[in-house]
């Protein structure tokens, strides 16, 4: 099968959707590849590079468009390039399909079978496809960057010679994939950083980046089962407009990240917070594309206000990295979709499902939603007090009886083999299987609070070994005479020490990742 990638026509889009890299890996999943000539010039992609990489070259988008059977593309097409493409093309693409419905007739007459890459369901699976987590952990990290720039000073806090440095706050509001991005990019820059978001859930994770998890007294939680906030109520956005203006007022940098598919971006930002900002503060809107978070935001422009605020409603896409990224979220979904002549569209596949928005002349959209395991009604029970040495000593006579049970039967078995077997035999077996429970015991009630359980008892078993090993060596009275058992025990001594040494480093290693 062909897989063609034309170049972007909007002179915004510096994207495109192969790299190098993605070529070769399109060509192992048993794809052919045409790129049209200077497709990835605006990304810093070379004609030659791909041609090396193992792409053919085409000079116009009608050949791609025309001659292709899956068209990869960054940003939704044109009426001018739906009316080159041929009945039964795959396309995979950037649609927007809630803002596009006339896109989505048009394609639906072509007979395009579209898929929108921005309507990926979040879900476990297709978490490698997800372009939006992609884009926007790049968005998230450019944000910092271009805020730095505009904001002229130290993210982080210095004493030098010359005199003291403050570092500079940062308020990042909405703590999703960008959100997060930004947070760890303004924190190891050194900037004190703090945090806003309705879903309560968040916190943890905020926190763990290094913010300060900012929230209003009215307790109400934002989460839903899509992953996005939902609309709050009057009361919590009344909280929440005065906790921003009390930020607007201490912070040097606000970056906003807030967006809902389908509709405008919530306004968060008023001009009565902008107002009460400091001169060389700076405001990034991450949403400036859907309207914009802050009122005063322009769509692809930075200015200044009257107060000496910068908005930045335009960021760097970074094409180079975005490019790479978001070819492998194609290449992962064409690769779920099958390689080669084993490709096909599986419409009982959640993820093509969902995210086929046009299919056999037919418009898909807007999807069936997702199914979502019910949650198991809770019912009131009474709470009973215990008494905790009532508790313990109940546990004590259960696990008492539990090793009499066990002891009558390995006592049953044994009297059953003695019957019959020499007694030589029974006396070694005896001690035998008395040694395999005793042992059993000592391991399973090992601590796990040095290692892992799974290390712990690792741990325990070769320290067994080692006791093992080292009473062997020292009952034999001349060891050279028995030399097998001695070889034996002392193979025995250092692989268990080599065991037990190792489990100890590498729980050490484990333990200095959570150390900064």
């Amino acid at each position: 099968m062909k897989v063609g990638i034309p170049s972007e026509i909007s002179p915004n889009e510096l994207r495109v959707a192969a790299t190098p890299k993605t070529v070769k890996r399109l060509l192992k999943q048993g794809f052919d590849v045409y790129i049209q000539r200077n497709a990835g010039s605006k990304a810093n992609y070379s004609d030659k590079e791909f041609e090396e990489a193992g792409a053919k070259l085409v000079n116009t988008a009608a050949e791609i468009y025309g001659q292709s059977d899956i068209v990869l593309k960054v940003k939704e097409p044109s009426s001018e390039e739906v009316a080159m493409m041929r009945e039964g093309l795959v396309l995979l693409s950037y649609l927007w399909p809630a803002q596009n419905q006339d896109l989505l007739k048009q394609l639906a007459d072509k007979k395009v079978n579209a898929i929108a890459m921005d309507a990926i369901p979040r879900i476990s699976r297709a978490q490698k496809m997800d372009v939006l987590s992609s884009m926007a952990n790049i968005a998230g990290y450019r944000s910092v960057i271009e805020a730095s720039y505009f904001f002229g000073r130290f993210l982080n806090g210095q004493i030098t010679a010359a005199g003291k440095v403050d570092p500079a706050k940062v308020l990042v509001i909405g703590a999703g994939v960008a959100g997060l991005a930004a947070i760890g990019a303004a924190n190891s820059l050194g900037a004190i950083v703090r945090a806003f978001d309705t879903r309560k859930e968040v916190a943890e994770q905020i926190e763990s980046m290094g913010a300060e998890f900012l929230t209003v007294e009215i307790e109400e939680d934002g989460a839903t089962a899509s992953g996005y906030s939902k609309e709050m109520s009057k009361e919590f956005i009344e909280a929440e407009m005065k906790l921003f203006l009390e930020q607007a007022a201490e912070v040097d940098i606000i970056i906003t990240t807030a967006q809902i598919p389908g509709r405008e971006a919530p306004k968060l930002i008023f001009d009565y917070h902008v107002a009460a900002m400091k001169p060389g503060s700076v405001i990034v809107d991450l949403a400036a594309s859907t309207g914009g978070n802050c009122i005063l935001t322009k769509n692809n422009e930075v200015y200044t206000t009257d107060n000496g605020v910068t908005i930045v409603g335009k960021l760097n896409q970074l094409p180079t990295q975005a490019s790479q990224l978001y070819g492998n979220n194609l290449c992962h979904l064409l690769d779920d979709m099958g390689k080669g002549d084993k490709f096909k569209i599986d419409m009982n596949d959640a993820v093509i499902s969902r995210a086929m928005v046009t299919h056999d002349g037919k418009i898909n959209w807007p999807p069936a939603p997702l199914p979502v395991t019910a949650a198991k009604a809770t019912t009131a029970t009474a709470v009973v007090a215990v008494d905790p040495k009532e508790a313990e000593a109940k546990k004590s006579r259960q696990q008492s009886l539990s090793m009499l049970i066990r002891l009558v039967v390995i006592g049953g078995f044994l009297g059953i083999i003695g019957q019959f077997a020499p007694s030589d035999f029974v006396q070694h077996f005896t001690v035998f299987v008395l040694s395999v429970f005793v042992g059993w015991q000592l391991i399973w009630n090992v601590s796990h609070s040095l290692h892992t359980p799974l290390m712990a008892l690792t741990n325990a078993i070769s320290g067994i070994i080692l006791v093992g090993g080292l009473i062997q060596v020292g009952s034999l009275a001349d060891p050279l005479a028995h030399l097998p058992i001695t070889i034996l025990a002392t193979i025995a001594i250092l692989v268990a020490s080599i065991n037990i040494v190792g489990g100890f480093v590498v729980t050490h290693r484990m333990l200095k990742m959570f150390k900064k």
